[in-house]
């Protein structure tokens, strides 16, 4: 079986949590070894700065990523299939928002559609592009892969035919960082004292603001904030960050191993967004051992279960509650603990490639 892959997002100023579950499938559908693989990308003058580098073969269709997309979009003919840079293939799989143009049956992974529950989280031209991506998707795409069934839902609401839908979880990496490199990184980033953790994009969505100002609220002042994660859009922070001077670390985006071995070092883990499509940070914190506190409304409640501390995202004060009680209830945070760990084992990128695998070849039935 051939399947072209689109991972044009690796290259995206932002590439985001769309080109980490891409990555990581390709990966783990690579090893499988009964799935030949080839990436699809727009023209480029090289291949994507680590850690976005695809590691299986790429081929480029002709027009820039802009004109690519909107030609795409357009469904004009002179649209370039993607079997202009694979050639033949038996599935397509559009791993980002974008719908491409193929011959082939054509699988969508669609991980949330927060835009259509609040237009605001993203910007005009964004809200256009998802609007057209998500029309498309819901007309033409032989399967649409949706990565919880809170996001599963979302698409039946928004008119997609449930039977063409198939949930398929994302997976984490199970290597809990040990204590060596869990010091390092301390050092590294010159995090002295206790401290809480978040990441993600800044974008609305995350809902950063509450957790600053619920952070600020904690009569504590002996626990720092860490903010992990690449900037995004739509998001202003600098009056709640002033708020907390001295104790907020903004760190950006980081390569995994020294965001793994930081969250290993957390005394809490707080995500507290207002929509996700899965939440991967909610399982790599459980991997690492690390007390969760996220939202009790999307996708992470799913994902958490009963192995994390779940609040409403909209209540500064109950998320900060959670955060102050795992603070000082060190017994109630090691039951947590040892149930994330558990938790995450059961999401594995292996089990995430044969769903894929199955979806693929339902496709060409």
């Amino acid at each position: 079986m051939r399947v072209a892959v689109t991972l044009e997002q690796c290259w995206h100023t932002v590439p985001g949590g769309t080109a980490v579950a891409a990555l990581e499938l390709v990966n783990a559908l690579d090893r499988r070894g009964d799935v030949d693989l080839i990436g699809i990308s727009a023209r480029h003058r090289g291949l994507p700065p680590e850690p976005w580098r695809p590691s299986i073969p790429m081929a480029q269709l002709w027009p820039n990523r802009l004109l690519l997309y909107e030609l795409w979009h357009s469904r004009l003919p002179l649209a370039p299939r993607v079997e202009r840079a694979s050639e033949r293939v038996d599935v397509v799989h559009g791993t980002g928002v974008v719908f491409p143009r193929a011959d082939a049956p054509v699988v969508m992974t669609i991980h949330d559609l927060a835009f259509l529950d609040d237009p605001s989280l993203v910007t005009k031209h964004g809200l256009r592009f998802f609007r057209r991506a998500t029309e498309l998707t819901r007309e033409h795409a032989r399967f649409v892969m949706c990565s919880s069934r809170a996001t599963m839902d979302d698409c039946v609401v928004a008119g997609f035919d449930r039977e063409r839908l198939r949930l398929v979880p994302l997976g984490v990496h199970a290597d809990a960082r040990p204590d060596g490199d869990v010091a390092a990184a301390r050092a590294k980033f010159g995090l002295t004292r206790p401290y809480v953790m978040f990441i993600g994009t800044v974008e609305p969505r995350k809902n950063l603001p509450r957790l600053l100002r619920a952070f600020a609220s904690i009569p504590r002042d002996d626990v720092d904030l860490v903010l992990v994660g690449p900037a995004g859009w739509n998001e202003s922070l600098d009056a709640d960050l002033a708020r907390i001077e001295g104790r907020v670390h903004t760190l950006g985006f980081l390569d995994k191993p020294d965001r793994d071995a930081l969250l290993a070092g957390a005394e809490v883990f707080c995500l507290p967004s207002l929509k996700e499509g899965f939440g991967l940070p909610v399982l790599e914190a459980m991997v690492q051992g690390t007390p969760v506190v996220t939202s009790i409304e999307t996708s992470t409640a799913e994902v958490a279960g009963d192995a994390a501390l779940l609040v409403d995202p909209r209540d500064e004060q109950a998320i900060a509650h959670a955060i102050e009680t795992l603070l000082e209830d060190r017994v109630l945070a090691d039951q947590l603990s040892t149930a994330g760990r558990a938790n995450a084992a059961l999401y594995t990128w292996d089990r995430t490639a044969a769903a894929t695998r199955t979806v693929y070849a339902e496709a060409i039935e």
